[in-house]
């Protein structure tokens, strides 16, 4: 099992859990621009055949508004799915439970914020097949070369769920692809541990940040390489592990979606033609006939 190559995991636990290598805080309460979220909440909305694209962006896009009309600091970022079935996911960041607390009684007071926000739910309900959502914690130590999003435009996650009493083996083979990857500085990933939602083990959400598909490729050649370097009694040491401790595993590739996204100001300073692209300019009418 190649676990560095496998990202964009989206089977999370009955309250989504998506995180990702190198996502910086969403929340203002935690400095956004420059902290890892210590909690992660990710909202998932599966979509119904047909409805994916500019269809699900409409309706999306009234949360923005609402959000930007309200200048609310409750940012997140979404993200479409590129395999497995067709859905959206919508991330956001807190330095604890209470700060998501806080954020969402804040919202809750702004009586035009909230009308505006129900109209946009049944509106965009129309658009789904079924929604979850889910809450992760950050694992430090389980993270490599963690940073910003500012240039990613793909985020690769694994979903590993593991059985009770054997956490530490998979930690253990996480430990084994850190001591060969940490001097790759290209190599990135965040380890986030599902707080809530899990009904049998542990499950740990790894992602990894991609500029572009190159650098995906890239991350497969580096993994091939790490198998090749390990010795046979390495190499069934890590089956060995793998066999003990998964009960399963999902990986999935996604493509951050800046139009239905609610990013902090940091992010859209550093990168204002992705997350705020100007509009098209009209096409010119035709000349009339002479």
């Amino acid at each position: 099992m190649n676990i560095r190559s496998l990202l964009a995991a989206t089977a999370l636990p009955c309250s989504l859990c998506l995180a990702f290598s190198a996502t910086a805080t969403l929340n203002a309460q935690t400095s956004m621009e420059n902290e890892m979220p210590k909690v992660l909440v990710i909202q998932r909305e599966f979509l119904k055949p047909g409805r994916t694209g500019s269809n699900h962006e409409k309706t999306e896009k009234l949360f923005v508004q609402a959000m930007t009309a309200a200048k609310s600091t409750s940012y997140y970022f979404a993200l479409d799915s590129m395999s497995g079935p067709s859905r959206s996911l919508f991330l956001s960041g807190y330095a604890s439970l209470a700060a998501w607390e806080n954020e969402n009684k804040s919202d809750e007071k702004n009586a035009t914020l909230t009308a505006a926000l129900d109209h946009a739910d049944l509106l965009d309900g129309e658009q789904q097949s079924s929604y979850d959502q889910g809450v992760f914690a950050y694992r430090e130590d389980l993270s490599l070369h963690p940073g910003s999003l500012t240039g990613i435009r793909y985020v690769e996650a694994t979903l590993f769920e593991v059985k009770p009493g054997h956490e530490h083996e998979l930690e253990e083979i996480e430990k084994m692809y850190d001591s060969y990857m940490k001097n790759l500085p290209n190599q990135n990933w965040v380890t986030f541990q599902a707080i809530y939602g899990v009904t049998e083990g542990s499950r740990y959400l790894v992602m990894t940040n991609y500029k572009n598909l190159a650098d995906a490729d890239q991350s497969f050649m580096d993994s091939g390489a790490f198998m090749k370097s390990m010795s046979a009694a390495d190499k069934k040491h890590m089956a060995e592990l793998e066999s003990n401790c998964l009960i399963s595993e999902q990986t999935n590739l996604f493509e951050i979606n800046p139009k239905i996204s609610y990013p902090p100001p940091g992010w859209i300073k550093a990168e204002p033609g992705f997350w705020k692209p100007k509009p098209s300019a009209p096409a010119a009418k035709p000349a009339p006939a002479p």
